[in-house]
């Protein structure tokens, strides 16, 4: 108990100014652009990149990165959308990190996406998509 008391005053106190109010400068990540409003729809844009296995054939190698870049966008998609948890987990022994984990997950779920272009060069796909979001379906 006295460990997380002391780890929220130091730490948590870090987005406060002295008047108690949330600190301007770690507000300000959010761009007003990019926040989600009643009256204007927000429109993202990603590009999601695919590679083509060497085993495959040409037709078989522009099908798999083709796919593989639509699954890359859709998951930046829902990286904008909902969010990226982040979980970490460090082994330490006798004072040095034996072992160093970062585990990342999304969990959304994304309709009316557009493919808007897709380019082919080198056994690497590349897929624009783009996702118009009202604030009525929130």
């Amino acid at each position: 108990m006295k460990f997380l008391l002391l780890f929220f005053i130091m730490f948590g106190s870090a987005v406060y100014a002295e008047d108690g109010f949330p600190d301007e400068d770690a507000i300000s990540v959010f761009k007003s652009d990019d926040l989600l409003k009643a009256d204007k729809p927000l429109n993202i844009t990603v590009t999601g990149q695919g590679i083509a296995p060497t085993f495959a054939t040409p037709q078989q190698a522009y099908a798999l990165a083709k796919r593989a870049a639509i699954a890359d966008a859709y998951r930046l998609l829902a990286e904008r959308v909902k969010g990226v948890t982040i979980e970490g987990k460090d082994t330490i022994k006798n004072m040095s990190i034996q072992k160093s984990m970062v585990r990342t997950s999304v969990q959304a779920l994304i309709k009316n996406a557009v493919i808007v272009d897709t380019t082919y060069e080198n056994g690497m796909c590349e897929v624009q998509m783009e996702l118009n979001i009202e604030y009525t379906d929130f």
